[in-house]
């Protein structure tokens, strides 16, 4: 699992944690696969996905995904990265017997 942890910051001020569930590369743009760690999420499957950015001050930051068509695009490309990690775990399992 995955031990990075960030904080974000919503829109009222309150303070969120996630994990990074890993970060991406699609069509020239870097996602952030986030889980969120607040309680009500713990037994969900939710995640988060997140575009990098940068502000004014050339600061990187995370933009929210608004286009459903660019959501899906990463959802897409998130699953091949989890079926790449099934099938990988799948062969190191084979390589045991």
């Amino acid at each position: 699992m995955n031990e990075d942890l960030i904080t974000l910051i919503d829109e009222e001020g309150v303070e969120h944690q996630f994990e990074v569930e890993t970060l991406l590369e699609v069509s020239d743009e870097k996602y952030a696969v986030l889980i969120p760690m607040d309680e009500e999420y713990t037994d969900t499957n939710e995640a988060i996905i997140m575009r990098f950015g940068v502000d004014e001050q050339g600061e990187e930051i995370l933009i929210d995904v608004d286009s459903d068509e660019e959501w899906d695009r990463v959802a897409d490309a998130y699953d091949e990265y989890v079926n790449s990690l099934e099938q990988d775990e799948e062969k190191l399992e084979d390589e045991d017997f």
